[in-house]
């Protein structure tokens, strides 16, 4: 892997492996705007692949080492750069063949590094909520009128992509530590909302996943802005950390902060906390829809602006918090912010509404981690209003099992009724001794006297039927995990409509 960053003036024709998955695509779609020639390679023909067909990409399904060759053949241009999504990894034959012919190999991070030139950068860090927070930010400035650049992790409802290039100044990405690549960016605003262990089986302790975010942070720009969430511990310790070096010699972005007002009133002028924050959440209330809340925000000037958010839960205020601020540093108004805000409807896999059925509602998330999996049954019992909240989880990774397996326990304590899945291996090879027995055998006792089958991994079709069996109306269902659970969900609805009652 080639380590610096290409420029678009090293880039007449850029060759992506893996291109049919949701990052790599993304930045495909963006520099074929950029006039760049696309071509690229993934095992299967996706979806995706015929949007990027449509730009002019030519595309090839199947690895063969002759691809590149044939594509250098079929465009009429030689290959300058190869961008590789992870998966294809140091065997993959095209990647091989590239290498043989002396044409540099880019993971995608700097593909999409090469992709914000020219372009102020609003990123978006976190060990949880990057694709939420920067799916928001991106709605923002386009309902604001900004014409934004933009590339997130999943699709988002407003925007009909994930990626695209606008015509705007600004480009938001969300900068993903999962390998470090999140230091190939420098961005002039970066907003990060929390940070915690994570990804362990590349960082190997929690004290490397610290600072690589420090690490991180010290590369946004002097005169840009570190916007961080301040009730997390964390992002909190990255901001003073931050402050601590920051010397006549060696000038530093200035760091703002969002957060929670302790008290939730609004008249708690008084508030410590509060008075130490450039934006406060200082009231969240539901908004009568299936989803929503209205969360006021108290700016440090004591102004105020209301925001009827489509998604869920005090972590999603905060998320937006951030992006209410991190768009006011970026010049765009705060009534124009908070509408565009508004607007937001959700991301693919983020707390994702599926439909309703006998008012029993059914929603996906793609939460992976023990914070996340808390957050979203949290925002779930919100929103079921005394109601239960059924849920079917799947662990992703053995590594992830391992190390968190109580965690998981005492977040999964928290649903009305609970199936645990096989975990789902993903890039990893079976640990000896690692199972979903990890976390079903941690189980709070009130949970598993509520519902028995809890202390036992359920197939897929047992979760399903005993799901759809076990709810009723007001109820809600909840799949969560990052591997493929979300294919469970158009069994669920369809179960629904089957019952009798």
């Amino acid at each position: 892997m080639t380590h610096h960053t290409p420029t678009l003036d090293d880039i007449e024709h850029a060759h992506f492996l893996g291109i049919g998955g949701v990052g790599v695509s993304g930045i495909a779609r963006i520099l074929a705007s950029r006039g760049i020639t696309v071509t690229g390679t993934d095992a299967k023909d996706l979806p995706v692949m015929d949007a990027l067909r449509e730009r002019g990409a030519t595309l090839y399904v199947g690895y063969s080492a002759d691809n590149i060759a044939r594509a250098e053949q079929d465009t009429g241009q030689p290959i300058d750069a190869v961008i590789a999504s992870t998966v294809a990894g140091p065997e993959n034959p095209e990647r091989q063949a590239a290498e043989a012919a002396g044409i540099p190999v880019y993971h995608r991070s700097q593909g999409l590094a090469a992709a914000m030139e020219g372009k102020k950068v609003l990123t978006v860090a976190g060990t949880h909520g990057k694709t939420t927070t920067s799916s928001m930010a991106a709605v923002t400035f386009a309902e604001a009128g900004y014409n934004p650049s933009f590339a997130v992790g999943a699709g988002i409802a407003n925007l009909g992509t994930n990626a695209d290039h606008g015509t705007g100044e600004w480009f938001i990405a969300e900068a993903d530590e999962s390998d470090g690549s999140l230091l190939n960016y420098t961005p002039d605003i970066s907003i990060i909302t929390n940070i915690e262990a994570d990804h362990l089986d590349y960082y190997g302790t929690e004290a490397a996943v610290h600072q690589v975010f420090s690490d991180f942070a010290a590369q946004i720009r002097p005169e840009g802005a570190l916007v961080i969430c301040a009730d997390d511990p964390g992002a909190a310790a990255l901001g003073q950390r931050y402050r601590d070096a920051v010397t006549a010699d060696a000038p530093r972005a200035q760091v703002y902060t969002y957060g929670l007002l302790t008290s939730m009133n609004p008249a708690d002028n008084l508030n410590t906390h509060a008075k130490q924050l450039d934006i406060a959440v200082i009231d969240i209330q539901p908004d009568g829809a299936a989803t929503g809340q209205k969360v006021t925000y108290r700016f440090a000037d004591g102004s105020y602006q209301e925001v009827h958010l489509a998604t869920p839960g005090t972590h999603n205020a905060l998320n937006a918090a951030g992006v209410l601020l991190a768009a006011v540093l970026a010049g765009v108004p705060a009534d124009a912010a908070a509408r565009g805000l508004s607007s937001f409807t959700g991301s693919a896999r983020r707390f994702e509404h599926h439909g309703t059925i006998n008012d029993i509602r059914v929603f996906d998330d793609y939460a992976h981690h023990p914070t996340e999996v808390d957050a979203a049954i949290t925002a779930a019992t919100s929103l079921a209003a005394g109601k239960k909240v059924h849920v079917i989880f799947q662990p992703h990774l053995y590594s992830r099992t391992r190390d968190f397996a109580a965690e998981f326990a005492q977040a999964l304590s928290k649903a009305s009724t609970l199936r645990v899945l096989d975990i789902y291996r993903a890039r990893e090879t079976p640990i000896d001794g690692v199972s979903a027995q990890l976390i079903t055998s941690q189980l709070s006792p009130q949970l598993t006297a509520r519902y028995p089958h809890a202390t036992q991994v359920a197939t897929r079709e047992q979760a399903v039927a005993s799901v759809v069996q076990a709810a009723t109306p007001g109820d809600i269902i909840l799949t969560l995990g990052a591997g493929d659970v979300n294919q469970l969900i158009d069994d669920i609805l369809t179960g629904l409509r089957a019952r009798k009652h």
